[in-house]
C-alpha cells in the first residue's frame, strides 16, 4: 500500500518501490541507523548521534535547492536519496552547471535479509524518479573515489565519470549520467 505522500511508484521484480519526501521527525532514528552503519562509511556522519543527523536533515528539507526523499519497497523503508541543484552547491566552483542538470545522492539501507539485485533495483527506480520530471537532462554525483561500490553501481546506470576533484570533505568522482545514458545502460535496458 502506498502512503498519501507517495510521488514516485515502479513496479519491480523486487516489489513495488516507492518514494515520498522525508519527514525528518518520522524517520530521524531510521536515518541515523542506517547513516551510522558500517556499511554508510561515505555518508561522512559515522559517529553522528541522533541529534545531528536531525539537525542534518531539517537543514537539507529547509533548503530550497536541495530535498531528501524516502524510499521504501512494498512499504517497507529502505533507501534515502537527495536531490539537489548543483548550481547551489559546492558542484558549482567545479564544472560549469547547464540547465537540466540534478545532482543526487543515494544510500540503500543495510537489509535483514539479502534480496539479489537490490541496489540495482533501488538506483534504477531513483534514476526512473528523477528522469520522471521533464527538466532534469542529467544527474551529477559525485561520491568518494574510495567508494568502488557505487562507482561499479553508477556504471551500471550509465554514468561517465568527468574527472577527480577535490571537494570540502572527500576526493570526488565528478561523473554525469544523460538520460540517453541512462536508457542505454544495463539498469536502463532491464525490465522494471
Amino acid at each position: 500500500m502506498t502512503t498519501p505522500t507517495t510521488v514516485f511508484a515502479s513496479t519491480t521484480p523486487l516489489g513495488t518501490v516507492t518514494v515520498e519526501p522525508l519527514d525528518v521527525e518520522r524517520h530521524a532514528t531510521l536515518l541515523h541507523a542506517w547513516i551510522t552503519h558500517p556499511r554508510s562509511i561515505f555518508w561522512g556522519m559515522p559517529d553522528a548521534d541522533l541529534d545531528a543527523v536531525r539537525r542534518e536533515y531539517e537543514r537539507i528539507v529547509a533548503n530550497p535547492h536541495h530535498h531528501a526523499w524516502l524510499g521504501r519497497l512494498d512499504d517497507v523503508p529502505l533507501f534515502l536519496t537527495e536531490t539537489y541543484d548543483p548550481a547551489h552547491s559546492e558542484l558549482a566552483t567545479h564544472y560549469p552547471v547547464a540547465p537540466g542538470d540534478v545532482g543526487m545522492h543515494v544510500l540503500v539501507a543495510p537489509p535483514d535479509r539479502p534480496l539479489h539485485r537490490l541496489t540495482s533495483t533501488v538506483m534504477r527506480a531513483v534514476m526512473t524518479f528523477i528522469f520522471a520530471e521533464p527538466a532534469h537532462q542529467r544527474v551529477v554525483v559525485e561520491p568518494d573515489v574510495r567508494n568502488e561500490a557505487i562507482a561499479a553501481k553508477n556504471a551500471e546506470a550509465g554514468f561517465v565519470v568527468d574527472r577527480l576533484i577535490q571537494l570540502s570533505d572527500k576526493r570526488a568522482r565528478l561523473s554525469f549520467c544523460t538520460r540517453a545514458e541512462f536508457a542505454a545502460s544495463p539498469l536502463g535496458k532491464e525490465p522494471r
